[in-house]
């Protein structure tokens, strides 16, 4: 029973950190750009979102969540934002070398930082989460399956940034410096067009 919750929660982790969005994006970049370490760093910052968001939803911390769902048109219009800068940020990057960048601390610190930030302006994961609990049977699961639950939800999770970042850092030394220009410029087109989604959606 305990081993079944810890794998409902990983497929579920899994599953809900799959959809390729702003995150995916900017950790695909980050990995061809910087390589695999760094794009790992900030997948990683957005499964501890995710897995906040799973143990919000596991343990009905109904304060919190009442906040957050009474506080997210407020909440998605700064992550929209938020979004939008990135999307900039990233198009006027530069890419001036081929060699890898040294993964040092404080760079994998601030990659995973800013993912985990971005994940948590999205208040609807918290509401994914609670729906897909509701379905698995949770209410009546003891503290330690909820928190086997969460654990689950955050290797799912982890588990699809390293298969991820993994599979493009194949491409790491592969791509030409003109070709990651222009990857950039791309991924920063589609960061930008992500977050005024957002925006309109958020404002309709």
């Amino acid at each position: 029973m305990d081993t079944n919750f810890f794998i409902k929660g990983l497929i579920i982790g899994f599953l809900l950190a799959a959809p390729v969005g702003p995150v995916g994006i900017l950790c695909i970049r980050r990995t061809l750009v910087r390589g695999r370490l760094h794009g790992l760093a900030s997948g990683l910052g957005a499964a501890v979102a995710d897995a906040v968001y799973g143990f919000i939803a596991a343990f009905s911390l109904t304060f919190v969540s009442d906040f957050l769902v009474a506080h997210k048109t407020l909440i998605r219009l700064i992550g929209a934002i938020v979004i939008c800068a990135l999307g900039i940020r990233t198009f006027f990057s530069r890419i001036t070398t081929r060699s890898e960048e040294s993964p040092d601390a404080g760079n994998l610190a601030t990659d995973c930082v800013s993912t985990f930030f971005l994940t948590l302006m999205n208040p609807i994961t918290l509401l994914a989460f609670t729906a897909v609990f509701a379905g698995v049977g949770i209410e009546h699961a003891t503290h330690t399956l909820e928190g086997l639950l969460v654990a689950g939800v955050f290797v799912g999770a982890a588990s699809w940034w390293l298969l991820i970042t993994t599979f493009a850092g194949l491409f790491h030394r592969k791509i030409s410096i003109e070709n990651l220009r222009w990857l950039t410029k791309i991924a920063g087109i589609s960061i930008i067009c992500f977050g005024l989604f957002i925006l309109i959606d958020t404002l309709l």
